[in-house]
């Protein structure tokens, strides 16, 4: 039996295989609220074969979107939004739909990457972002507020308030986005955190926020379905947020139930120095697993079938996440299925697709046609 199509059980989430399609942010929403692009976009990726489908990166607040063009949760005009893309989604397939809860922190108030990533100021539209300090994350940026006690509470409130909706959307797993340079990466990161209370200077404080963010989230989506947590284990900095304090981090989470840990890296400095290379970050999705026990998902330039078979025989990670190579090929998990001699959930409209030479690819799909 493939490695990679082997089942894997999340709380009440039973999975068919290791296969995760990466939150990707779309950039194309309307006040925050999903459209048509999302139906389509979504429902694409929802026929992949995939055991999991998880939604971009979705704001728990208007000021905490990266873009205009991000995706929300902190309205009854976005929960509504999401409902018929859901509904669709249900209707025709099989796949666990997570959703990834975030907030941009200092990186908010930015153009579409298309148009140029920059910092949007409030006199072109845009608005003043929050950080744990004032500091903003390009130079020559005009500085983020540092938030307050009372600007903590709302962040926190806002991750619960969104959990709720995502609750009553019948999503089925929560990913908490701690990663990327945002904001409960900011306040894990020395680089971006310079406070001088209890949410800054040594590892626990930096950690604080975060956890309490992770906890507040967890006490309110249901018990039976799980949330994961997304890091970057490196800044990819000298003196920024490294493996050992991502370790450390899990450590706590994993105290607090945490699900999963999806391992990313950088993002939270421009300074960053990266070597690309294929699954550059598998190991520290192998790091985390080893030294904690807790169930990870590799991700980051993975894209061949027998290169993410391997990682999941060799205990590297519980699972791999694909992004822009599912966008490419979203058909990735049957091709893979194919070459590992395993079977995939597909619709029926398209089981007469399959080659001739791999009559098991959608199990057993015999059929008469007219």
């Amino acid at each position: 039996m493939s490695a990679l199509f082997s089942p894997f059980t999340l709380r009440s989430v039973i999975l068919p295989n290791r296969i995760v399609i990466s939150p990707m942010c779309q950039y194309s929403s309307e006040d925050g609220a999903a459209n048509a692009w999302h139906m389509m976009h979504l429902g694409s990726l929802a026929l992949s074969g995939a055991s999991m489908l998880c939604i971009e990166a979705t704001a728990v607040e208007a000021d905490g979107r990266i873009t205009p063009g991000d995706l929300g949760l902190y309205d009854d005009a976005t929960e509504a939004a999401l409902k018929p893309v859901l509904a669709a989604i249900r209707q025709h397939s099989k796949i666990a739909v997570a959703m990834q809860l975030g907030h941009a922190g200092r990186k908010a108030s930015s153009n579409v990457p298309w148009r140029g990533g920059q910092l949007i100021p409030p006199s072109e539209g845009g608005w003043v972002p929050h950080a744990p300090s004032a500091v903003p994350h390009k130079e020559g940026e005009a500085p983020p507020l540092a938030l307050d006690a009372a600007g903590l509470a709302r962040v926190r409130e806002a991750f619960v308030v969104a959990a709720k909706r995502a609750a009553r959307l019948g999503i089925d797993a929560l990913e908490i986005h701690g990663a990327h340079g945002y904001l409960l990466h900011q306040f894990l990161s020395p680089i971006a955190n310079r406070r001088t209370d209890e949410y800054g200077g040594s590892l626990e404080n930096r950690m604080r926020f975060p956890l309490e963010v992770f906890d507040a989230v967890r006490a309110v989506f249901p018990d039976d379905k799980p949330v994961g947590v997304r890091v970057s284990a490196t800044d990819w900095v000298d003196g920024g947020w490294d493996l050992e304090q991502t370790i450390a981090f899990t450590r706590e989470l994993q105290k607090r139930g945490v699900d999963w840990i999806d391992a990313s890296s950088g993002g939270v400095s421009p300074l960053q120095k990266i070597k690309l290379e294929p699954g550059y970050q598998v190991p520290f999705a192998q790091a985390i697993k080893q030294a904690t026990g807790v169930n990870t998902i590799a991700v980051g330039l993975i894209t061949e079938v027998q290169q993410a078979e391997d990682i999941v025989v060799n205990g590297k990670a519980d699972f791999v996440a694909l992004a822009r190579g599912m966008l490419y090929d979203t058909r990735w998990p049957w091709h893979a299925a194919a070459q590992l001699g395993a079977s995939v959930n597909a619709p029926p409209q398209y089981w007469r697709s399959q080659p001739s030479t791999q009559k098991a690819l959608f199990g057993d799909t015999t059929f008469g046609a007219r």
